[in-house]
């Protein structure tokens, strides 16, 4: 039986989603309960702000790239011995894009599917009685999403939430905070979002700031009162099917090597299946953009993942049988990669004998170069005919379905992938055949993404499904 939830959403980006999750999640923790959180959509960095408010690992929750048996098999697997579960949304509540697997990737979506209500977090500051007449419209939208309550953010004085909190309360939506403008309780931010939780200075201290301002101005009961509205879901975990798993061979004949493992053959879904048996992965400050639900799953289903450090110049464990390379900053911590010559040099070693996949930063590292934002250029492992850099930078953002170009430990050729891509850095050369056939949520002309060279293979794509 899993944990009742809610959700934290909001009209739009930068309205106060992350200050009231992590200050409640951190003061329900306190508290002694045991909170599970959850963020909707394509999002690495807020889940291990997350891990550290709550102590536990959370799981993201995608209805564009995940169908609604995922959704509801992860929401009861990671909230099953929890007591409350603190979702955040993502953008506007009901934002997304077309093409999903189960929604159109909006937050809205997680919550009508899990019967979650959703609390909102909304920016008053331009604006008094207007504010509700946009909540009016939010809660109108969609009958399947029910508005639990509003919280106001950027607060100027005791008028103006009187102003703002006064025409919320006259449309019988409970007013349930009232969070005053304080820049002092913002966290540090970069290029792709806040600076990662491991690399916050003082970052407990920075949680229980978050805690003790949501406890000052939020009314906490109410919060807990409209989670235990929601139903409890009692639902079985997916499994990885019938089959056994085989590890990829570590014979040295091409055509063993770069085959998929029989328990890929036939397979139509992704994520429950691991791509081997034992599986190196990437783990610091520059390779830290993987999702736990396909740690979980790959676990489930009987693999073993390794972590290695590349930033403390460790190789990839030669007893594996692929090395997994997330994406993270790569970028920042080019010249001690290049430097890094035990996990080069084993990098290389590796990628002899079994497969070798990287995504977004970990495909840049793969490649011939990379070039810093100061313009200077490393060098990287050579594995694939890649040069990219983050001195002109442009944003590459959405989701993304891809189709497999060829056989790989994932699957078979041609197996639908879903995910997304969101980096800054800008390709100066890219030669070979390609990962995969990728298009985004908004087109059907696929083109080719990625690369793939004799057991080696990335690209920008992000798996989520």
């Amino acid at each position: 039986m899993s944990a009742p939830g809610l959700l934290i959403g909001a009209a739009r980006s930068s309205s106060g989603k992350t200050t009231l999750t992590l200050g409640l999640m951190r003061a329900l923790t306190r508290r002694g309960l045991r909170v599970a959180p959850v963020k909707c959509g394509p999002d690495y960095i807020d889940p291990a702000f997350h891990a550290a408010a709550t102590g536990r690992d959370g799981v993201n929750l995608d209805s564009w790239a995940m169908d609604e048996a995922l959704i509801a098999s992860l929401a009861a697997q990671f909230s099953s011995n929890a007591d409350i579960v603190i979702g955040e949304g993502a953008m506007g509540l009901f934002d997304g894009a077309p093409g999903g697997a189960a929604g159109v990737g909006a937050s809205a979506d997680v919550a009508a599917m899990l019967g979650w209500p959703v609390i909102l977090v909304h920016d008053v500051s331009g604006q008094a009685q207007t504010a509700a007449a946009i909540v009016r419209g939010l809660a109108s939208y969609d009958a399947r999403v029910r508005i639990a309550g509003v919280v106001l953010n950027r607060v100027g004085s005791e008028r103006h939430r009187r102003l703002a909190g006064g025409a919320i309360e006259a449309l019988e939506i409970p007013l349930l905070g009232a969070l005053p403008r304080d820049e002092t309780i913002s966290l540090p931010e970069r290029h792709l979002g806040l600076v990662q939780a491991g690399e916050t200075p003082g970052l407990d201290d920075r949680l229980d700031a978050l805690a003790d301002f949501i406890e000052a101005h939020v009314d906490m009961e109410a919060v807990i009162g409209s989670a235990r509205s929601a139903p409890s879901l009692s639902l079985p975990r997916l499994t990885a099917g019938e089959g056994t798993l085989t590890p990829v061979s570590h014979d040295t004949d091409e055509a063993r090597r770069l085959a998929p493992s029989p328990a890929k053959r036939g397979r139509a879904g992704v994520g429950a299946e691991p791509p081997a048996q034992r599986i190196a992965i990437a783990r610091d400050d520059a390779f830290s953009f993987f999702y736990p639900h396909l740690a979980q799953r790959w676990r489930d289903a009987g693999a073993e993942l390794c972590f290695f450090s590349p930033l403390a110049d460790e190789a990839p464990p030669d007893d594996c049988d692929l090395c997994w390379l997330p994406g993270g900053y790569p970028e920042l911590h080019a010249g001690r990669l290049s430097a890094a010559r035990v996990f080069i040099d084993g990098l290389r070693r590796f990628a002899e004998r079994r497969w070798v996949h990287g995504e977004c930063g970990g495909y840049m590292v793969l490649g011939r170069s990379l070039i810093d934002a100061a313009g200077a250029a490393h060098e990287m492992a050579g594995l694939l005919e890649l040069e990219t850099s983050f001195a002109r930078r442009k944003l590459h953002l959405g989701y993304r379905r891809a189709r497999l170009a060829g056989d790989h430990p994932l699957g078979l050729a041609g197996l639908l992938l879903r995910g997304h891509e969101f980096h800054y850095a800008s390709v100066q050369r890219e030669e070979g055949a390609p990962f995969a056939l990728a298009h985004d949520a908004y087109s059907d002309d696929p083109r080719p993404a990625g690369l793939a060279r004799k057991g080696v293979s990335g690209s920008f794509f992000h798996l989520i499904a």
